[in-house]
């Protein structure tokens, strides 16, 4: 029997199994039940995926904020990134003392277990980190560096539309997402929009390609290479009057232990499943959007990368 009175265990879990990819208010309009028994039914069969999934021993870590509420409310979500799944989920905000809630709640086993630990350059994960886990390479995620690259490129553009008058204007103005977009993403109408705008905007033209060619940062298995191509793409800044960009390299001088630390081998773990999951728990937010229940949120971003159980 399921603990909720009146409902077997199998059909607690088929009503978990289908609020996997449908909201409560849908699943209840379905099976003809209150949403607040199909939001209980669907927690016991989360808390039983937690259950069957065992206890956590990661050795490399990706550590993020999510926003929980209007008014920059976060809490934290610590994945496994080798096993592709989230583990901890809490705190009050992104502070150093909400992340060493994570790390108080490891055993000693699990401590010296981490020896990678990714996350984005906020100074209280990088604090918290140290302190917790000093034998961890803290390395800074790939996809958050790209984001302040991307806000650079795009303040270039702003300044462009702002600087041009006359007909110059108008191959800029609704450009944006076509700008941030990769070349290998880009339709053909799309590469064709910036084939007339890079025609017409040299400066545009030489930011987007700084922009393209800065990923092959992550590419090398030597620091000294990665220092190397840092430097020659630092200096190909000179002359070209890119404020933003001249911004950009100096964050990554000052945070490159941080990105030099991924080309190490032991160190070339996949960077891509923290952007991927937190694109899944906005879903998930949305469909739970009018629930103020932390816990259901909790359990549904825990459980959202396992295996279903029968």
């Amino acid at each position: 029997m399921a603990k909720t009175p009146g409902y077997t265990k199998r059909f607690a879990y088929y009503v978990g199994k289908r609020c996997q990819s449908s909201s409560i208010i849908d699943v209840a309009k379905e099976l003809s039940l209150n949403w607040k028994t199909v939001k209980i039914l669907e927690k016991e069969y989360m808390n039983a995926k937690l259950k069957a999934a065992g206890p956590i021993s990661p050795r490399a870590i990706g550590i993020d904020e999510i926003s929980v509420k209007k008014g920059h409310e976060y809490r934290i979500v610590v994945s496994d990134l080798e096993k592709r799944r989230a583990i901890w989920f809490g705190g009050i905000d992104r502070s150093e003392k909400s992340l060493n809630m994570f790390y108080d709640s490891l055993n000693l086993q699990q401590h010296k277990g981490i020896e990678i630990a990714v996350m984005d350059m906020w100074k209280a994960f990088k604090k918290s980190t140290n302190k917790n886990i000093p034998q961890a390479s803290i390395i800074y995620d790939k996809f958050h560096i790209i984001r302040h690259l991307n806000d650079a490129l795009d303040q270039v553009r702003k300044s462009e539309y702002k600087r041009l008058i006359g007909k110059d204007r108008k191959y800029i103005k609704g450009s944006k997402y076509t700008l941030l977009s990769r070349k290998n993403n880009l339709t053909t109408n799309g590469k064709l929009i910036l084939k007339d705008l890079f025609r017409v905007n040299k400066r545009l033209n030489k930011a987007y390609i700084l922009k393209e060619s800065f990923g092959q940062l992550w590419s090398y298995k030597s620091e000294t290479w990665a220092r190397k191509f840092f430097d020659n793409w630092k200096t190909s800044l000179k002359w070209q009057r890119l404020k933003p960009f001249e911004k950009f390299a100096q964050m990554i001088e000052k945070h490159w232990d941080g990105i030099a630390a991924f080309c190490k081998p032991k160190n070339k773990i996949p960077l891509g499943f923290v952007e991927g999951f937190n694109n899944k728990i906005r879903v998930i937010q949305r469909r739970a959007y009018g629930l103020q229940d932390e816990e259901y949120l909790r359990l549904k971003v825990l459980t959202c990368a396992l295996p279903e159980i029968d």
